[in-house]
């Protein structure tokens, strides 16, 4: 049932629209009149406002056929950079762009997809239950839609987001992650004239990180520093240098345990730095931490899970159940107690000029897609 043409004309037009993270107002604008067409309720809320973007998520409800709880589908309406003018290639039945911008496909795929659906299932009046379609903002930016959506807006407590690569596969595990910012504190002199009166925070800093292990720490844990600034000149003894990480682990136990090594590491080198300085109160340091977003576990058991399952094999498909090492606006649903499954459309080298996407792929995660919404209505 699902519409191969229709699909590629859907995901063109979307790629072709600009929506870099926090100016998404013009596919936003778009997309409310095509599902306004399908007879949706639409609702914008004001995360816009609260992340410094034009415009804010997109949540469009349809009610059921069929009583049964309802269900979320999501997708990003942001992209990254270079992501405007985007001037979609197809040949071979691949997606390209002419190789100066990305696609979009991360994750225009999704949106294309889910719109084809809805069109199947009004087309064919196929039984289904309520639908809430959710298009979120700055996705790409640190899930910032998702952290500041109205969940009064949504009454589902299950769904599926398309934002992966695999289209045989379901993410259940995604891992947390919490950002550290450390600022060393030393003091300035000309390190020339008078090199021994100043205390270098760049080399403090450098002492602290190379206690610590970094990268891959085990099969569920990294560690990385994403970026280092600090000092003015060559003649001048760095007297702030200040350093922005993150700490990723399946295991919320291991992450708060690295965040404590690495607060310990920078302890030891600073008090036994202070404790020879030559500037008394000198040098100091202080850490901040914030969670970016929660882990996702998932059982193999859970509804949400099953369901997908089950439409995979409707459909002669055998759906596989993946670990992620990276964030999505699941995790953020998730902890919102929104149980949300990661579906892949088949996108590649996404983030890149070469990113790409075949239209076999989006038309099979359609029909996936597709029958998880029949099933659930018990249509299958």
């Amino acid at each position: 049932m699902i519409n191969p043409e229709r699909l590629s004309r859907f995901f063109t037009d979307l790629v072709r629209i600009d929506s870099v993270s926090r100016e998404e107002k013009q596919i936003a604008d778009h997309l409310q009149t095509m599902l306004t067409d399908l007879g949706a309720t639409l609702a914008v809320d004001d995360a816009g406002a609260a992340v410094g973007g034009n415009t804010g998520n997109l949540v469009a409800r349809f009610p059921g056929t069929v009583d049964v709880p309802p269900m979320m589908l999501c997708g990003h309406m942001d992209t990254v950079e270079p992501g405007r003018g985007v001037v979609p290639g197809f040949e071979n039945g691949i997606f390209r762009s002419q190789g100066n911008t990305i696609l979009g496909a991360d994750d225009k795929s999704a949106l294309a997809i889910i719109l084809e659906v809805l069109h199947v299932i009004r087309e064919n009046n196929l039984p289904h239950g309520p639908l809430e379609v959710v298009f979120t903002i700055c996705e790409e930016i640190g899930l910032l839609g998702a952290k500041h959506i109205d969940l009064s807006l949504i009454a589902s407590r299950f769904g599926y987001i398309l934002d992966a690569t695999d289209r045989k596969a379901i993410v259940t595990r995604a891992p947390w992650s919490t950002h550290f910012d450390i600022r060393v504190t030393g003091k300035a002199a000309h390190a020339g004239a008078e090199p021994e009166k100043g205390v270098s925070a760049i080399l403090l800093m450098s002492r602290a990180l190379a206690d610590l292990p970094w990268g891959r720490i085990d099969y569920e844990t990294t560690c990385n520093v994403g970026t280092i600034t600090g000092g003015v000149a060559t003649n001048i003894v760095a007297e702030e240098a200040v350093i922005v990480g993150e700490v990723r682990s399946h295991s919320k136990e291991k992450m708060d345990g690295i965040i404590e090594d690495i607060r310990q590491s920078f302890e030891r080198v600073i008090e036994g730095a202070a404790r020879t300085s030559p500037v008394p109160g000198r040098p100091t340091f202080a850490m901040t931490t914030h969670l970016d977003f929660p882990g996702t576990h998932i059982p193999d058991d859970h509804p949400v899970i099953r369901l997908a399952m089950d439409a995979a094999r409707d459909l002669g498909i055998e759906l596989k159940t993946v670990t992620s090492g990276g964030g999505a606006d699941a995790n953020i649903f998730s902890g919102m107690g929104i149980v949300t499954g990661v579906l892949g459309t088949g996108m590649t080298a996404a983030h890149t000029l070469e990113e790409c996407i075949a239209l076999d792929d989006m038309v099979n995660t359609a029909a996936l897609l597709l029958a998880c919404v029949r099933r659930h209505a018990g249509d299958l």
